[in-house]
């Protein structure tokens, strides 16, 4: 099955397990459509950029994942629908990297990392 990684900003007024509760919904709707999470980290509060929805931060949370083309549309359709999702991004991987992801690794470690 094809790999993904998924990105998703939900609101800044939900609390912690609330946030971390999305990630268990939509990895659960992965596995009922026939996918699996090998991954999931959440990432807390982080400010953004610009304002959306009236919203200045937001909470993170990142996935890899194993699952068939549609299975990844339904769970997108879900997040679209959500009111507290506000964005979401997915991006088609090759293979996923070993351990935690750059947003989740420390400073001196991100340093000593070859860059291509």
């Amino acid at each position: 099955m094809p790999l993904y990684e998924h990105v998703f900003i939900s609101r800044q007024d939900l609390s912690n397990t609330q946030a971390e509760g999305l990630v268990e919904h939509f990895g659960t709707v992965l596995s009922d459509n026939g996918g699996k999470v090998i991954e999931s980290e959440y990432w807390g509060v982080k400010t953004m950029s610009y304002k959306i929805n009236k919203n200045r931060k937001g909470h993170y949370a990142f996935l890899r994942t194993d699952a068939p083309a549609p299975a990844v549309q339904e769970m997108e359709r879900l997040m679209r629908l959500h009111d507290d999702v506000m964005r979401v991004l997915t991006i088609k991987v090759d293979e996923h990297a070993e351990g935690p992801s750059v947003q989740m690794q420390k400073r001196d470690e991100r340093e000593r990392r070859p860059r291509n």
